[in-house]
């Protein structure tokens, strides 16, 4: 079936102004990146997501908000981008609110979107996305931004390209649990000598597994298979108790953080959702497949998280205690460990 013009595209999104950008794409065929791209000469600027030019010039709009979702989950984050550390396979943006692991060769297309709202409210919006036109990584300005340098920066990103309509390669599948039982020993041997969290995956691709693959073989004392209630429960006893956290929310082109303790906890329809002033977290847990408890030894004691995953395999996020806060990061275990444990025939 052919695809939509970019003429009956924008046709599309003016009948169904309320439609969910996401939705709307899905509803017409194409990606969220087509769709946005559409719009380019109406309220839509093509800019370089080039990390080295983008970051600086983001600072320079001041408090914004961070957004970073995956097919399950949704983080938000309100800060200034200071303090960029670029690089050309991995770069961060890490500062008390925005903290970010970011890879740079899935920031393929960038949008700059002008937005009027039903209350004439001009939404403006940084938009990042991969080859295959799902969204990477977002930035929204706020009533508290320096929007009278938005003119400027987006001059500055401008590329000479002002198409709009938008070629897009196809997406890559998830990759279910890559599974061994010859490799178990190896794999214990080798989880054994981990001292830092980063060396995991590094680990497991070594030995041709992935992470849920070598959650599922490893068993105890790596990992113990967790209800998948445990999401809920973990969230919400961490803010009756005002336990830091630390939440990872990402997809192949970025990672963001959470780092501290969270407030308000509230289930909305499928929606189980963080509602605190400067960090909003947005989770289909209705999505959740498989909970995981893992343990990795650091230099600063076990890392021990509480991780979720839909039913192709996708990892949809993860929990950590604050090692560098020993007493909450104590609490935070004596917490997961309270979590009732899938019955052995279940999780096998």
């Amino acid at each position: 079936m052919a695809h939509p013009s970019p003429s009956e595209i924008r046709t599309a999104r003016f009948e169904q102004p309320k439609l969910r950008e996401r939705d709307l794409a899905d509803q017409l065929g194409i990606t969220e990146a087509q769709l946005v791209a559409a719009h380019v000469g109406h309220g839509v600027t093509r800019f370089s997501p080039d990390m080295d030019q983008l970051m600086p010039l983001v600072t320079r709009l001041g408090e914004v908000m961070a957004l970073t979702r995956n097919e399950s989950c949704v983080i938000e984050k309100v800060g200034i981008y200071d303090d960029y550390r670029g690089g050309p396979h991995a770069a961060l943006v890490v500062n008390h609110e925005i903290d970010l692991r970011m890879f740079p060769r899935h920031w393929v297309h960038g949008f700059a979107v002008s937005k009027t709202l039903e209350d004439g409210f001009v939404r403006r919006s940084l938009q990042i996305f991969d080859a295959a036109g799902d969204a990477v990584h977002k930035i929204f300005l706020r009533d508290s931004s320096v929007t009278e340098e938005w003119d400027a920066v987006i001059e500055a990103l401008k590329l000479p390209d002002q198409s709009d309509a938008l070629a897009v390669s196809p997406r890559a599948e998830v990759e279910p649990a890559k599974v061994d039982p010859e490799k178990v020993d190896r794999l214990r041997s080798d989880w054994d000598g981990i001292t830092d969290t980063h060396q995991f995956l590094q680990m497991v691709r070594r030995l041709k597994l992935n992470r849920l693959g070598a959650y599922r073989m490893a068993g105890a004392p790596y990992v113990r298979p967790l209800e998948t209630s445990a999401v809920d429960i973990v969230l919400n006893k961490a803010a009756e108790s005002d336990l830091p956290i630390m939440v990872f929310v990402g997809n192949q082109g970025c990672i963001e953080i959470h780092t501290g303790p969270i407030k308000e906890v509230k289930q909305m329809g499928p929606w189980l959702n963080v509602l605190d002033p400067g960090f909003n977290l947005h989770l289909r847990s209705d999505h959740i497949a498989e909970v995981w408890q893992a343990t990795k030894a650091t230099k600063r004691g076990d890392a021990i998280s509480v991780e979720a995953f839909d039913a192709e395999g996708a990892l949809i996020l993860q929990i950590f205690g604050v090692l560098a806060e020993p007493k909450s990061a104590e609490a935070w275990n004596r917490l997961v460990w309270s979590l009732d444990a899938l019955p052995e025939e279940v999780s096998a």
